[in-house]
C-alpha cells in the first residue's frame, strides 16, 4: 500500500493518525507530495490525502482511508461512529472551513472566528460530557475520534478556541493529542508552523459560502448542477411530453383503511402524548409532524396507508394533574384529549383516527397480552422499594420526586435523573426527597410487583432484529440505543405500579394494582386501532403483509424498539412489529430547552395566537427537524427562512410563473418550443425530484424539504436568465421563447405544488387553486417531471402564498414567549420551614393582616396567583416592547408587584425588600 499526503493539507492529518496506529499490520509506504500533483490518474483536479491499495484501487476520501485503517486494525464498525462520521462531514466540516479561512487566509482572530464552530464544539462537549465516556463512541478509542481529531487540531491546538468551560471536549483533545500516533502526524503536515502551515492550501480553496455575507440568492451555486448524460436528458424529455395520460388512476379512499395483499400497505404511528399537558413545539416535530409528513407522501404515492395517534391518559402524571386542577382522572383526560385534537387539526395532521387509551378494547388487549405472557412463563414476581408520600397516601412516580442530587447536589433533581449533571437517579438515592405535590418527606416501602422476563426474551429479540435491521430505515440513533441495552444486559422490568388510575392486572394478589404505563401505552396503537375497525386484526397481526412505521423522539425508542417487541414475541399471536422505527434528537428552545413541567418554550395553543399561518411553522420545524443531532428553535433564525426561503425563492418563482400566464398570455398556458437548455432544466428537475423520493423513502424528512427548494432555485435562475418580460416586446422568436419559458416555468410550479404537498398542506392546495392543477395531478407524485399543463390550460387568479415577517413582530414575540409561562406551569411550593416561619414573625407588622402571612394558601389558590402573576408579566413587557406611555407602564408594574406580593404571601415566603431600598 502507499498514502500520499502533502503538507499544510489538513485531511492528511487524522490518515497519518490512523496510519500511525495501523503500522504493524500492514506494508506502508508513506509518500509527500506537491498540493498540484496529481495522484489519482483518473481524477482531473489534484486530490490528496489518496491510499494506493495493493490492488490497484485508490482510496481518496480521508473518512474512508481512516476506516480503512481501523479495520486493519481489528476494529467493528458500529453505528455511533457512524452518527459521528455523518456529523462531521455536514455539520463540522462546513463550519471548520469557514473559521480557518477566517483565521488563515483573512486574519480574522477571537470571536470572529470561534463563532463560527461553537455550535459544533458544544455539540461535542455536550455528548463526551452526558456519555461520561473519555471518547466519542465509548471508553475506548475509535474511527470517530481520529477523523474528528484530525479536523479540529489546526484551530484547537491554539488554546484560545479550547475554552476551559468545554471541559469534557479539552479532555478529550488533549489526549488523542499526547498520543504518539497524533504527534507524529502533526510535525508532519504541520511543521512546527501551527495552522499557517495550511495557508498555501486554504488560499487556492473557494470562500466557504458561509462567509459571503450575501442574502439568499434565488441563483443555483454552479456545483448544484450535476452532470448528465444525453440518455438521462431524452428520458427526462420523454416522460415529459406523456404528460397526464401516464398517471395511473386515482384509487378511491377506503373507509376503513385496511391493508390489501399484493400491494405496499404502510402503517404509521407518532408516539402517543400525554394528556396531561400541552404539546411544545419538540414534541410537535419529534412525532406527529414528522409522521404526519410521511403519512402524506405515502398517499402520494397511492400506498394502502393508516396514520394513527391518540392521547396516553393512565398513570401518575393524570392523577396528579386531576388533584391540581379538581377534577377526575377522567375529566382531566376529556378536557386535555380536547386540547391536544384542536392543536393538531391546527397544525393539518392528516391523522385517520386520533384516539385515546382509556377505552375498553385498551384494557381487553393489554389483559390479553400480558395473560399469555403469563401462561409461557415471562412474567416474574418480586419486591419493590419505593418512595411513599403518607400525607398524600400514594406511591410516589419517579417524576413527582424532588430532591438533592446524589451526585452532584442540585437541589431540584428529578426522581429519575438530575437536569444538571445529566446522570440517572433511582428516586430512593435522592437526598432530602420531597413530594412535588405536598412538599412533604416521603418514606421507604416496599411493595410487590410484576416484571415482565426481558433476559428470557432476550434470544427470540436478537434474533428479530437480525431478521428486521438489515435494510431497515431504522435511524442510527435508535440502533444504537437498542444495541446499548442488549450489551449493557437486559434486566426484568417492572410493568405494574401502585396506582388507581390505569389498566387493572388481572392476577390474584395484584387486584389494586395497574400495568405500568409504559407497558400498556404502546399497545395504546392496537386498541386505537381497534377502536377505528374491527378489523384491527389485518393491520397488527399481519406482518408479512405490513410495514410498520413508528415516528418518536429518541427518548421513547427503548419502549417502542425493545418493551413491546419484547412482549408481542412472547405473547407469541403474530403482532405485526416495527419495520423501521423512526427517532429524532431533541428540539431544544433558543438558548434552553422544552420542558412540559417548567413550562419553558412555545407550545402547541400559544402557536395558534402568533398571527404566523400553521404552514409556516409547519415548514420551519421541519426546515430544523433535528435528524442527527440536537437542533434549535430560533425566532430570528424563523424570520430569516421564512424571508428568504419561501417569500424570496419559493414563493416568489411561483408567483412570477403564474403573473407571467396571467399577465402576457391571458391566462392560458402559452405553447412549449423545447429548446437543448429546458431539456437540460427538465433533466435537472427530474434528477431532484427523484432525490426527493430517494431521501423520503428513507424518511429523511428535512432532506427531501431542500429538494423543493432547490428545484424553486433552479426555476428562479432559469426565468432571469431567459428574462421573459424583455422578450415578450420583441420580435416573433423572442414571444415564441417568452411562451416557452413561461409554460415550462408555470409547470415547474405545479410540480412543486405536489412536492409540497406533505410539508405545507394548505400552501400547496393553494397554489394547485390558483394554477386549476387538474385533480388527477394533485393526488399521485411519480418519480419524474411531466407536463400536467399543456398548451392552452387556463388558470386561475394568481396572488402571492407568503408574508415578509417583520424584525419589530418577531422581536415582540421573542419577547411574549422568554419565559413567562415558566412559573404558571411550576409545581406547588413547599411549605415555610421552621426558620422561615419564624423569620416572617419576626418581620411581620402588627396589624392583624399580617397574621395572613403565617399560613400558606392551598394549591389551587396559588396556581391561580401564579397564572396572574404570569398574564401581567406579559402585558408588562409588551407595553415595554411597543414603548407605550411611561404613566400606562408604570400603573401595570405597579398591578404586577402587587400580585407578586399576594403570590408570596400565599406561598408563605418572606416578602422582598425592593431593589435600592435595602438598609445598608
Amino acid at each position: 500500500m502507499r498514502l500520499f499526503v502533502s503538507e499544510g493539507a489538513p485531511g492528511s492529518l487524522p490518515v497519518l493518525a490512523a496510519a500511525g496506529r495501523a503500522q504493524c499490520r500492514a506494508e506502508l509506504l508513506i509518500s509527500t507530495v506537491g498540493p498540484e500533483e496529481c495522484v489519482v490518474p483518473f481524477l482531473t483536479r489534484p486530490k490528496v490525502p489518496v491510499l494506493q491499495l495493493d490492488s490497484g484501487n485508490y482510496l481518496f476520501s480521508t473518512s474512508a482511508i481512516c476506516r480503512y485503517f481501523f479495520l486493519l486494525s481489528g476494529w467493528e464498525q458500529d453505528d455511533l461512529t457512524n452518527q459521528w462520521l455523518e456529523w462531521e462531514a455536514t455539520e463540522l466540516q462546513p463550519a471548520l472551513s469557514a473559521a480557518l479561512y477566517y483565521l488563515v487566509v483573512q486574519g480574522k482572530k477571537g470571536e470572529d472566528v470561534f463563532s463560527l464552530v461553537r455550535r459544533a464544539l458544544t455539540h461535542i462537549d455536550h455528548s463526551l460530557s452526558r456519555r461520561s465516556c473519555p471518547f466519542l463512541a465509548g471508553e475506548t478509542e475509535s474511527l470517530a475520534d481520529i477523523v474528528l481529531w484530525g479536523a479540529l487540531y489546526p484551530l484547537l491546538q491554539d488554546p484560545a478556541y479550547l475554552p476551559e468551560e468545554l471541559g469534557a471536549l479539552h479532555s478529550w483533545f488533549q489526549t488523542l493529542s499526547s498520543q504518539e500516533p497524533c504527534q507524529r502526524a502533526a510535525e508532519t503536515v504541520l511543521k512546527q508552523q501551527g495552522v499557517l502551515a495550511l495557508r498555501p492550501y486554504l488560499q487556492k480553496q473557494p470562500q466557504p459560502s458561509s462567509l459571503e455575507g450575501r442574502a439568499v440568492s434565488n441563483e443555483p451555486e454552479e456545483e448544484e448542477l450535476a452532470t448528465l448524460s444525453e440518455e438521462e436528458i431524452a428520458m427526462a424529455v420523454a416522460a415529459w411530453e406523456k404528460g397526464l395520460e401516464s398517471l395511473p388512476p386515482v384509487q378511491p379512499q377506503q373507509n376503513p383503511v385496511l391493508p390489501v395483499a399484493g400491494e405496499r400497505n404502510v402503517l404509521i404511528t407518532s408516539a402517543l402524548p400525554y394528556v396531561n399537558n400541552v404539546p411544545h413545539l419538540g414534541n410537535i416535530i419529534g412525532c406527529v409532524l414528522s409522521a404526519d409528513v410521511f403519512a402524506r407522501y405515502s398517499r402520494l404515492r397511492q400506498w394502502n396507508t393508516l396514520y394513527l395517534c391518540g392521547t396516553d391518559e393512565y398513570g401518575t402524571a393524570t392523577e396528579t394533574k386531576a388533584m391540581e386542577e379538581g377534577l377526575t382522572p377522567q375529566e382531566i383526560c376529556d378536557k386535555y384529549h380536547v386540547i391536544h385534537a384542536d392543536i393538531y387539526r391546527w397544525f393539518n395532521i392528516s391523522f385517520d383516527i386520533f384516539g385515546r387509551t382509556t377505552t375498553p378494547q385498551q384494557t381487553k388487549i393489554t389483559q390479553d397480552i400480558f395473560q399469555r405472557l403469563v401462561a409461557r412463563g415471562f412474567v416474574l414476581q418480586d419486591t419493590v422499594e419505593q418512595l411513599r408520600c403518607e400525607h398524600c397516601a400514594r406511591f410516589l412516580a419517579d417524576r413527582f420526586v424532588e430532591g438533592v442530587c446524589p451526585f452532584c447536589g442540585y437541589e431540584e433533581a428529578r426522581g429519575d435523573q438530575c437536569d444538571k449533571c445529566g446522570k440517572l437517579i433511582n428516586a430512593i438515592e435522592l437526598k432530602k426527597p420531597q413530594c412535588k405535590v405536598c412538599r412533604s418527606c416521603p418514606v421507604v416501602k416496599s411493595s410487590q410487583h410484576l416484571f415482565l422476563d426481558l433476559p428470557k426474551l432476550g434470544k427470540p429479540l436478537e434474533e428479530w432484529l437480525e431478521k428486521t435491521l438489515p435494510g431497515s430505515d431504522w435511524t442510527p440513533n435508535a440502533r444504537f440505543i437498542i444495541r446499548s441495552w442488549i450489551r449493557d444486559g437486559l434486566k426484568p422490568r417492572c410493568i405494574t405500579r401502585d396506582l388507581k388510575w390505569g389498566t387493572p392486572v388481572p392476577l390474584v394478589g395484584f387486584e389494586d394494582k395497574v400495568f405500568y404505563v409504559w407497558f400498556d401505552a404502546t399497545i395504546g396503537y392496537l386498541s386505537i386501532t381497534a377502536n377505528y375497525t374491527d378489523q384491527w386484526e389485518k393491520w397488527w397481526k399481519n406482518p408479512e403483509q405490513v410495514s410498520l412505521y413508528q415516528f418518536m423522539a429518541k427518548d421513547n425508542v427503548p419502549f417502542h424498539g425493545l418493551v413491546f417487541p419484547c412482549s408481542a414475541l412472547g405473547a407469541e399471536d403474530n403482532y405485526t412489529l416495527v419495520s423501521h422505527l423512526i427517532a429524532t434528537e431533541y428540539l431544544n428552545y433558543e438558548d434552553g430547552k422544552f420542558s412540559k413541567s417548567r413550562g419553558v418554550g412555545v407550545f402547541g395553543d400559544m402557536a395558534q395566537d402568533t398571527g404566523i399561518p400553521a404552514d409556516i411553522w409547519r415548514f420551519y420545524l421541519l426546515y430544523i427537524r433535528p435528524e442527527g443531532q440536537d437542533s434549535a428553535f430560533s425566532w430570528t433564525d424563523m424570520l430569516l427562512k421564512n424571508n428568504s426561503e419561501l417569500l424570496n425563492n419559493l414563493g416568489n418563482f411561483i408567483n412570477r410563473a403564474g403573473m407571467f400566464v396571467s399577465k402576457f398570455f391571458g391566462g392560458f398556458v402559452p405553447e412549449m418550443v423545447l429548446t437543448s437548455d429546458d431539456r437540460r432544466l427538465l433533466a435537472h428537475v427530474t434528477l431532484e425530484l427523484q432525490h426527493y423520493h430517494q431521501l423520503l423513502e428513507k424518511v429523511r424528512i428535512r432532506d427531501a424539504l431542500r429538494s423543493i427548494l432547490t428545484i424553486s432555485r433552479h426555476g428562479n435562475q432559469y426565468i432571469q436568465v431567459n428574462e421573459p418580460w424583455k422578450r415578450i416586446k420583441g420580435s416573433e422568436a423572442d414571444r415564441q421563447r417568452a411562451g416557452t419559458v413561461t409554460g415550462l416555468a408555470v409547470n415547474i410550479a405545479a410540480l412543486l405544488s405536489i412536492m409540497l404537498q406533505p410539508y405545507m398542506p394548505t400552501v400547496s392546495a393553494t397554489i394547485q387553486a390558483q394554477l386549476q392543477l387538474p385533480p388527477p395531478a394533485c393526488s399521485i407524485l411519480l418519480t419524474n417531471f411531466l407536463c400536467t399543463l399543456p398548451a392552452g390550460h387556463q388558470i386561475g387568479t394568481v396572488s402571492p402564498l407568503f408574508q415578509k415577517l417583520e424584525n419589530d413582530q418577531i422581536e415582540s414575540l421573542r419577547q411574549r414567549f422568554s419565559g413567562g409561562q415558566v412559573r404558571k406551569l411550576k409545581t406547588v411550593p413547599h411549605p415555610p420551614t421552621l426558620e422561615e416561619s419564624l423569620s416572617l414573625k419576626a418581620k411581620a407588622s402588627p396589624k392583624p393582616a399580617a397574621v395572613e402571612t403565617m399560613t400558606t394558601a392551598g394549591p389551587q389558590q396559588i396556581q391561580v396567583l401564579m397564572d396572574e402573576v404570569t398574564k401581567q408579566g406579559n402585558i408588562v413587557r409588551e407595553l415595554k416592547a411597543q414603548k407605550a406611555d411611561k404613566n400606562q407602564v408604570a400603573a401595570e408594574v405597579a398591578k404586577l408587584l402587587d400580585l407578586k406580593k399576594q403570590l408570596a404571601l400565599a406561598e408563605g415566603k418572606p416578602l422582598e425588600t425592593p431593589k435600592g431600598k435595602k438598609k445598608k
